[in-house]
């Protein structure tokens, strides 16, 4: 489910690359949650219990609609 992740801590901001769907930004994640993720046996449980639907989100809008040309 999940590609990869990263953590900006000075704008509180995750950024999560999915298999499927592309990137999406996580606005105002504790940091605790994304070390929580690193460590989950399950990143994509902990993503789904922890996360999703919990903070405010944005699609990247560098991605293009129907992926790259």
């Amino acid at each position: 489910m999940i590609d990869g992740a990263a953590f900006d801590a000075d704008a509180a901001m995750l950024c999560i690359r999915f298999r499927d769907s592309g990137t999406y930004f996580y606005f105002e994640v504790p940091e605790e949650l994304f070390d929580g993720l690193c460590h989950a046996a399950s990143a994509g449980g902990f993503f789904n219990e922890r996360i999703k639907d919990r903070f405010r989100c944005a699609r990247d809008p560098g991605r293009r609609r129907f992926g790259p040309l």
